[in-house]
């Protein structure tokens, strides 16, 4: 049978190189619906069928304490840090202090988040700044990558996952946060506790852990879990 996975945005370039190799090396047919943490978390306590869920390391063990999630089955796959991007060929700001972070901020003439897991550290982390509200008026939440509204020039600075920086052409990453500020975001596969016991589902997730699937872990700017 073929196994169903649901995964928020920051994994879908990992497991459109995966789950191919994965299908290829004898592993049964799998498809992938990506989608917004928050929507598929509600989706999942609402009774969505699926197989596997790939999410951040808190939703799934929520998941899990609801019991939507199998006990015992969640597994550490990737660490998502956070990153600082512009659009392609403007000057990128110092940000290798807190200091200098804080004036990169203050100094770009708008700055975009999302509303994903990043973007609520990122709220957040605005805030412990004392900078949330200086902001306020130029700053720019989206759904999507935060680094296609750099490279449409419809923001300056943005702020999210490493991971869903690089892929996109037209934005350069400057840079990690500082690591006074940075935050790990840890995703985690788990598998449904509505779902028939499946050694398919449990052959997946190891095979996420393989030096094959690591190396294109660490290539979308990931490390293992």
């Amino acid at each position: 049978m073929d196994l169903k996975i649901l995964s928020g945005g920051a994994m879908q370039g990992l497991l459109a190189e995966a789950v191919p190799l994965f299908e290829r090396a004898g592993g049964c047919k799998a498809t992938v619906e990506i989608g917004l943490t928050s929507a598929l978390r509600k989706a999942i306590a609402d009774g969505a069928v699926f197989d596997i869920a790939l999410l951040p390391r808190a939703d799934i063990d929520a998941l899990a304490r609801d019991g939507r999630i199998a006990a015992g089955s969640a597994t550490d796959i990737a660490r998502s840090a956070i990153g600082v991007a512009v659009r392609s060929g403007a000057p990128k700001p110092d940000i290798a202090t807190v200091d200098a972070f804080k004036r990169a901020v203050l100094q770009a003439g708008s700055v975009t988040y999302s509303d994903g897991p990043s973007g609520l550290y990122i709220a957040g982390l605005m805030q412990r700044l004392g900078l949330a509200e200086t902001i306020k008026s130029k700053t720019k939440l989206t759904t999507g990558p935060v680094a296609e509204l750099l490279a449409r020039g419809e923001a300056e600075l943005g702020l999210q996952q490493i991971v869903a920086i690089l892929p996109v052409k037209g934005a350069d990453l400057v840079g990690p946060l500082p690591g006074e500020l940075q935050t790990i975001i840890v995703y985690a596969a788990g598998i449904s506790a509505a779902a028939q016991p499946s050694s398919a589902a449990r052959r997946l997730i190891e095979f996420l852990a393989t030096p094959e699937v690591v190396r294109i872990i660490r290539a979308k700017g990931l490390e293992p879990g």
